[in-house]
């Protein structure tokens, strides 16, 4: 059968929550999706698991499981193996409103083409609550870069991307001893190319589990110093805002200093907002080196 739509979860030793997107993936009321689990390495019998749901038959499920490599080495996997229409991430500790796949696939029928690159939709906490704001009502696309910087946007939303920009995108560099590189790479050099349809609707809930990635935001700067400079050269080259460019100067300027690379004005892409940026890097390069706070948001 042919699906117009892929939900993938990259998921590492979370078999005690993942039954929750699985649930939420049983109560669709359009089963126009396939579910592809992208095993990073778990060991604590997430394998068996999702076997069993296999074996239920009430999923489309495609199974992968790799060698641990970090959610992005996860997401490398996935839109490799992605051969649906489009596609959308949905966390293992996350799970989909019930009507979302529909809300997707009429919304993409309706105003779809390749002239976007998908969807951006509403994420919400288990309660309902909405995270951050919703999105202008009268704005009908947009990149997401601009979404946040010129439309004053806030809060995690939830994308759908058409799977042939994802594919097309370069893949996450993956650093010897290290687990995370931004996955806002990939979305900033799709925004070069086609802005979002936006649909102020709810597709995910979301919980932050003290075990995830937003909640340890500081202890991933420094496990993965390689995978962040990558990232911010990227963003500042591409800043929608000045502000924005000064914001991800400090952080190029922070991380440079965290692998000893004392060349960060030369190689740097925005030389001049380097230079400005330069005594405010190294007061949060001694920040994140003392803090003891696990992320910047507590």
């Amino acid at each position: 059968m042919t699906y117009t739509l892929t939900v993938f979860t990259p998921t590492f030793n979370r078999a005690y929550t993942l039954h929750l997107c699985y649930e939420s993936l049983k109560r669709q009321t359009c089963k126009d999706f396939v579910w592809l689990i992208i095993d990073d390495g778990s060991t604590d019998g997430t394998e068996r698991l999702v076997q069993g749901w296999m074996a239920e038959g009430q999923v489309p499920i495609r199974y992968c499981y790799q060698d641990n490599q970090g959610m992005h080495g996860a997401h490398n996997t996935a839109y490799e193996r992605i051969d649906t229409e489009l596609n959308v991430c949905i966390d293992s500790d996350d799970y989909m409103a019930d009507d979302a796949v529909e809300k997707i696939v009429t919304f993409w029928k309706q105003h779809g083409s390749d002239q976007y690159a998908g969807i951006a939709g509403l994420d919400a906490a288990p309660d309902g609550t909405i995270i951050g704001t919703m999105m202008p009502d009268r704005l009908k696309a947009s990149t997401l870069s601009e979404l946040y910087a010129v439309h004053k946007v806030k809060g995690d939303k939830k994308l759908v991307y058409r799977s042939e920009v994802t594919r097309q995108c370069p893949p996450y560099p993956i650093y010897p001893g290290e687990k995370y590189c931004p996955l806002s790479y990939k979305y900033i050099l799709i925004d070069q190319q086609f802005p979002l349809l936006l649909m102020n609707e709810v597709l995910c809930h979301v919980e932050y589990l003290a075990d995830g990635s937003s909640m340890n935001m500081i202890k991933q700067y420094k496990r993965n110093p390689n995978g962040f400079l990558f990232f911010r050269k990227v963003a500042m080259k591409f800043a929608p805002t000045l502000k924005d460019k000064l914001r991800e100067s400090i952080h190029y300027v922070s991380g440079s200093l965290m692998i000893r690379n004392y060349k960060f004005i030369v190689e740097s892409p925005c030389k001049w907002a380097t230079v400005v940026a330069a005594p405010f890097g190294v007061l949060l390069y001694w920040y994140i080196r003392t803090t003891s706070k696990s992320t910047v948001t507590r």
